[in-house]
């Protein structure tokens, strides 16, 4: 079958920066709606009319992939505020109750990156905003989606993980 919208592609992959690191492996493929919100545009594009077996090798940029690094979406929150064991890589869904930043997006994912004694870093970015990226794929099968994936437009969310710099259990949305 010849990927084309509306079908469920499962893919296998490795992503690295620019400069060749890797950044994360799918090895046990997963599946994504094609033709929907699961895949980049630009990966999208490299596997349309493909058909299981198509490998491709592609270079984002930031606007291809995970945006450009927004230096507005950096606070600093009280520790008070934060659970009291608060660590480096820490991840919250909005900004925790109690934050003395109003102004930041309620839907971002903040990381902690960098605690003091008083205070500590939340970054609303994505973890691979701003970089390049180089991501060799591999279409493992193709198939037809069902009326209740089609209904849908997405078999979930794409989850990317990081094989360094973050715990290993860590997850990038």
């Amino acid at each position: 079958m010849l990927i084309s919208a509306p079908c469920v592609v499962s893919l296998s992959w490795r992503l690295e920066d620019a400069q060749g690191q890797l950044i994360d492996e799918l090895v046990n493929p997963l599946e994504f709606f094609y033709g929907g919100d699961d895949l980049f545009a630009k990966v999208e594009e490299a596997i349309a009319g493909q058909e299981t077996g198509y490998e491709t090798s592609l270079a984002l940029q930031p606007d291809d992939a995970f945006g450009d690094y927004d230096s507005g979406l950096v606070c600093f929150e009280p520790r008070s505020v934060l659970p009291e064991n608060v660590d480096v890589g820490m991840q919250f869904e909005g900004m925790p109750e109690g934050a003395t930043t109003k102004d930041m997006p309620a839907e971002a994912i903040y990381t902690v990156t960098e605690l003091y004694p008083e205070h500590a870093v939340l970054d609303g970015n994505h973890p691979l905003a701003g970089i390049g990226l180089r991501m060799h794929l591999r279409v493992r099968d193709v198939r037809e989606a069902t009326e209740a994936e089609i209904e849908v437009g997405s078999l979930g969310e794409a989850v990317f993980s990081v094989a360094t710099g973050a715990p290993p259990d860590a997850q990038l949305h």
